[in-house]
């Protein structure tokens, strides 16, 4: 393999909502969009590329929703990190189906269905070319999973964090909603923060930032930019350290 057909990255961290898997259901998971997600990071693993995922929950149960109409917000979170480990289950099922060995690690007990987290467990499983699937958020409540995501890569050592999403990157304002939307190429953590740009939680951008993570969005939904992104091509926004 040339240099130029190496990949830019050793070890990645795929986070991915749970609406993403719906594809254009209401509810639960698109048979077809999990198989196609499932492909394309197969085909990173047999690049070489170390690929642990970190899935939410929202097309199952999103307990902050549930908090808000009256539930106990404890109650609602615990049911929100059970609806993370069955896409975490879906996922592996989709990963296996196309020949990659997978390992669902919860941040709570539940060892009859996977496997507990434990930090050196899952470096061992992503240096012998496993997938590690980062289930249940982490551990606790008050937390989303994209807290979860940037502490398990900082965690890993990831490379980088990706956040797959149903937009091509981060805009201005909503370009659903306004068709002048303006995308970014490139932000530092501190302009995210500043102008509260939708891109992670707070306390995610944060702790990308303190511990210089780079993170970069991308549209889940366009075939190969996920690979063409690992390759090396600027797709979707770059989040990084300001460079001045």
């Amino acid at each position: 393999m040339s240099e130029s057909q190496r990949p830019s990255f050793k070890r990645i961290l795929l986070k991915l909502s749970g609406e993403a898997l719906m594809g254009e259901q209401d509810y639960g998971i698109d048979p077809d969009v999990i198989s196609r997600v499932a492909r394309e990071v197969a085909d990173l693993s047999r690049l070489g590329v170390e690929v642990a995922i970190v899935i939410g929950g929202g097309n199952i149960f999103r307990g902050a929703g549930l908090a808000q109409a009256g539930m106990d917000r404890v109650t609602a979170d615990h049911m929100g990190m059970l609806a993370t480990v069955m896409n975490g289950l879906a996922m592996q099922d989709a990963l296996e189906n196309v020949g990659k060995f997978c390992r669902v690690m919860s941040a709570i007990k539940i060892n009859q269905v996977c496997e507990d987290y434990i930090r050196r467990r899952a470096l061992r499983h992503l240096e012998k070319g496993r997938i590690v699937v980062f289930a249940a958020g982490t551990g606790n409540p008050f937390f989303t999973t994209d807290t979860a995501a940037s502490l398990r890569a900082i965690e890993i050592n990831a490379d980088i964090m990706i956040k797959a999403t149903k937009v091509d990157g981060v805009y201005d304002r909503d370009p659903k909603r306004y068709a002048d939307a303006q995308r970014f190429e490139r932000l530092s953590y501190d302009e995210v923060l500043t102008r509260r740009l939708e891109v992670m939680d707070a306390t995610a951008i944060v702790m990308c930032r303190d511990n210089n993570l780079p993170l970069r969005i991308c549209n889940i939904f366009k075939e190969g930019d996920l690979m063409r992104l690992i390759m090396g091509e600027p797709i979707g926004t770059l989040v990084e350290r300001s460079q001045t």
